[in-house]
């Protein structure tokens, strides 16, 4: 009998895709990624607290790292000499990621979390719960998905057949 082997999987590349959703999970879509950053968000810097926070392979968190860096997500401080280590700090598009983890966990909480929200977050003003809900930047309204219409933005290119459902505005 043969021993099996696992083929390695190739990911496919959004990286050319015209659609921003796409383009992004080329920067964050990496499984340790969010965490990465959500841990960072939440005051983690150093390597060895985010290997110990995640429990992640060392190799793979070096690799995620450096990727970050590299897409401006974290920029890498040295905070000591000798040996020279760093720590990783959130550029603003990282800080950025904060709506799109906070939209991730609250989607978690209803749907995967069966004993409830294993975190909540606290506003330190008020010291309630806090629920994030998208609003329309000039209205102020709650946005519904049933309530928006895409329109063709700056970037827009056609990439197949349903593109004619996207308004010229």
């Amino acid at each position: 009998m043969q021993p099996t082997t696992l083929a390695a999987v190739r990911r496919t590349s959004f990286a050319d895709m015209p659609c921003s959703v796409a383009r992004s999970l080329e920067v964050v879509g990496e499984w340790w990624t969010p965490l990465i950053v959500r841990d960072a968000l939440f005051g983690v810097r150093r390597f060895e607290e985010f290997q110990a926070r995640l429990g992640i392979a060392r190799n793979v968190l070096a690799q995620r790292l450096d990727q970050l860096v590299e897409e401006g997500v974290l920029v890498r401080v040295p905070y000591q000499e000798r040996p020279v280590r760093h720590e990783y700090r959130l550029t603003d598009k990282g800080r950025d990621l904060w709506h799109v983890l906070t939209a991730l966990r609250q989607w978690g909480d209803r749907w995967v979390a069966p004993d409830g929200p294993p975190v909540r977050l606290l506003h330190e003003r008020c010291g309630r719960t806090v629920t994030a809900v998208p609003v329309c930047s000039h209205c102020g309204e709650e946005l519904r998905p049933q309530e928006l219409r895409p329109t063709r933005g700056p970037g827009f290119r056609p990439i197949g057949v349903g593109d004619e459902h996207i308004a010229t505005g």
